[in-house]
């Protein structure tokens, strides 16, 4: 089961919870249709770290169990990790594409966007 921690919040409004059991809301929510893609927009903006990992680890199951996501991240090393491709956005163009290994191995990439 994705997300068990929300099961002993099941009596708390949703706008009382913390921001990750927020965030984990917002996608158990969109899973309930069973939809074959899902867009999940800047999900680590404010999150503590150790629920950036909880969530990163449900985007993946949530890939293995055959749902398409379409993940906009600022936390470019990690999304990249749990990705098959990527695209770098300059300007509201695309910049850089390729898939996540090559990206993570661009000198550009690592430089400008991985601090490497």
């Amino acid at each position: 089961m994705l997300f068990t921690e929300l099961t002993r919040r099941k009596d708390q409004q949703a706008g009382s919870l913390s921001g990750g059991e927020q965030q984990m809301l917002a996608i158990a929510r969109g899973l309930m249709s069973m939809p074959k893609m899902i867009l999940v927009d800047e999900m680590s903006l404010g999150l503590m770290p150790s629920l950036v990992e909880k969530v990163m680890e449900a985007v993946r199951d949530i890939r293995r169990a055959g749902v398409t996501v379409l993940l906009v991240e600022q936390m470019v090393q990690e999304a990249l990790e749990i990705a098959d491709r990527g695209y770098v956005l300059q300007s509201g163009q695309i910049a850089l594409s390729g898939s996540a290994a090559d990206l993570l191995a661009n000198p550009e990439v690592r430089r400008a966007y991985l601090g490497l």
